[in-house]
């Protein structure tokens, strides 16, 4: 693609950074900026510079925040002993949008990957042993994606929960294999969250 200006060229290298957003869509972003007011582009920008430099992450269950603990946790509603492990704040907000769920959630920050060199260690998975050492939690659902990387990551935090005397389980299998848990339907992540299972069923 050719550029009539360098500013015009390397605004777009930017954005087309940006995952799912090629190089057209880019161009595009960016004239649609170019016709902005500078009121509304200084709003756009500071929005980007603030989330970089305000943004917390709980130090309870390690999702996205505005102070040291979320919303989710300081909540006197939520059933503290019920914790929902996923992947990231995506998976949060996609359960959270089912409405039939009331308790509280841990952040792994990711899946175990050793294709990726993502291992366990690399995961808040420690946090999540520490939270149910402290007493208080009678069930951990295992709430991730239904691919290798999430069934690999499953079996590890099993073993590493089992040494514990609480309730294990994993969201039903209405997603099929392979699925990423943000791009399910409300209604059919709703559901496997109802009737969730437990885990030993699936390891015997």
């Amino acid at each position: 693609m050719n550029f009539s200006s360098k500013l015009l060229e390397n605004a777009v290298a930017e954005f087309g950074k940006l995952p799912g957003v090629g190089q057209k869509t880019a161009l595009r972003l960016v004239l649609h900026l170019l016709k902005q007011s500078d009121p509304e582009v200084a709003r756009f920008t500071a929005s980007i510079d603030r989330l970089k430099e305000d943004i917390q992450y709980c130090q309870e269950c390690f999702n996205i925040s505005d102070h040291a603990t979320c919303e989710i946790c300081g909540s006197f509603k939520r059933e503290k002993s019920l914790i929902c492990v996923v992947e990231d704040t995506r998976d949060v907000m996609a359960i959270e949008n089912t409405n039939s769920y009331q308790g509280v959630y841990h952040v792994l920050g990711g899946l175990i990957s050793p294709m990726d060199g993502i291992g366990p260690a690399d995961l808040k998975i420690e946090g999540l042993l520490n939270r149910i050492q402290r007493g208080g939690v009678e069930e951990v659902i295992l709430a991730l994606s239904a691919t290798m990387e999430g069934d690999t990551t499953i079996f590890y935090l099993y073993r590493k929960l089992r040494e514990f005397n609480i309730k294990i389980t994993t969201i039903a299998r209405g997603i099929a294999f392979g699925g990423e848990l943000e791009y399910v339907d409300e209604l059919t992540l709703g559901r496997s969250i109802a009737t969730r299972v437990p885990y030993e069923r699936h390891v015997g």
